[in-house]
């Protein structure tokens, strides 16, 4: 099954360091039967960019506690980790496509990852700071968060990670 993981910069450097990267609680994002009944249209490729975007905005929340820790050397651009995985399970509990796997994911099993360029980092940084609020319905704090969201992710191959992640000095 294709999940997809919600990131930061610095997990994704552990992935490139390590070969492998283990999601926050097990979670991951994919097109569960809970996310395919609550859209009443679309083929499967519509319904896996909604499992993909509800990661990037997981990842969003993520950034949100890195930058609240003075992560500040922390880039602000969302990252999904797209992989293929077998033990998979629903998680009812969260967002209709949340699923939790068991154990890490490794890199051989990653199919590409997603991340923000360089010019969403100011929309991805202002969303960070206001996605509690947005969460809980304050429509500015949600007008942020789709700002940031009108930002496309790029797509990257496995084999680019690490020249991705690289201190340019």
């Amino acid at each position: 099954m294709r999940i997809y993981v919600p990131a930061t910069w610095p997990m994704l450097r552990r992935l490139a360091k390590t070969g492998e990267m283990l999601p926050i609680g097990g979670t991951a994002f994919a097109l569960t039967p809970r996310l395919r009944e609550r859209y009443t249209a679309g083929d499967d490729e519509d319904l896996e960019y909604a499992a993909m975007t509800e990661a990037a905005r997981a990842s969003l929340r993520l950034l949100a506690v890195e930058l609240g820790l003075g992560e500040d050397a922390t880039p602000s651009r969302r990252v999904v980790v797209s992989a293929d995985l077998e033990d998979v399970t629903p998680r009812p509990d969260l967002d209709d496509g949340a699923v939790r796997i068991a154990g890490t994911v490794p890199l051989e099993k990653v199919a590409a990852v997603h991340v923000d360029t360089e010019d969403a980092e100011y929309a991805v940084r202002q969303a960070a700071g206001a996605i509690d609020a947005a969460d809980l319905g304050d429509m500015d704090a949600d007008f942020l968060v789709g700002e940031a969201e009108d930002h496309e992710l790029a797509w990257y191959d496995p084999s680019e990670i690490v020249f991705l992640v690289a201190d340019p000095g």
